[in-house]
């Protein structure tokens, strides 16, 4: 029996999207050059190298059943670095997190479980040497929590209260309240 599949996969990167346009949304647009230390990215890149980083796996498993054999990443590699180093507006950066995700979580939903069971192997020297493709897929949720937790440590930096954070709060406070009462 599988306890998790395509649309649990899609409807968990939906959720870990929502959050990070929410925080994409709370950054003032004066802020997206912001940068927490010199040679990493701004608030901007950071958040479009998040909206277009999903590009490969879908690129990947949506060309491609055989592996890796056949698949130029030197390519895409480079059309996405030029596609991150654009300029956008801070609507602009919001739409492509929208666009990009709506697009990332359609095609993951509608992914057989036969297809997410496949094992590749890897290119020589990667390890592990083999990878399922679930696993693959659900490293583009995963990189995103990543990355979603440096920029809410920015948005500390810069003196805001991440979202999550605010929802804990008056869920505690809530709490205690009821406690009282």
């Amino acid at each position: 029996m599988t306890y998790y599949g395509a649309k649990e996969l899609a409807e968990a990167f939906k959720t870990v999207r929502k959050n990070t346009i929410q925080i994409a949304e709370d950054i003032p647009e004066d802020k997206y050059s912001f940068k927490a230390a010199p040679d990493v990215r701004s608030v901007g890149e950071l958040l479009a190298h998040i909206a277009l980083s999903p590009t490969f796996q879908l690129e990947f498993h949506g060309n491609t059943s055989a592996g890796f054999e056949n698949f130029n990443f030197m390519a895409l590699f480079e059309r996405l670095s030029a596609d991150m180093a654009k300029p956008r507006t801070k609507a602009q950066v919001i739409e492509l997190l929208r666009s990009e995700g709506e697009k990332f979580a359609s095609f993951v939903g509608g992914l057989s479980d036969d297809f997410l069971g496949e094992t590749l192997t890897m290119p020589p020297g990667g390890t592990p040497s083999q990878r399922v493709r679930i696993d693959m897929i659900m490293s583009v949720k995963e990189h995103e929590m990543h990355h979603r937790g440096q920029l809410m440590l920015i948005e500390r930096m810069l003196g805001i209260v991440p979202h999550l954070t605010k929802q804990q709060q008056e869920r505690m406070a809530r709490m205690q309240q009821q406690q009282r009462n």
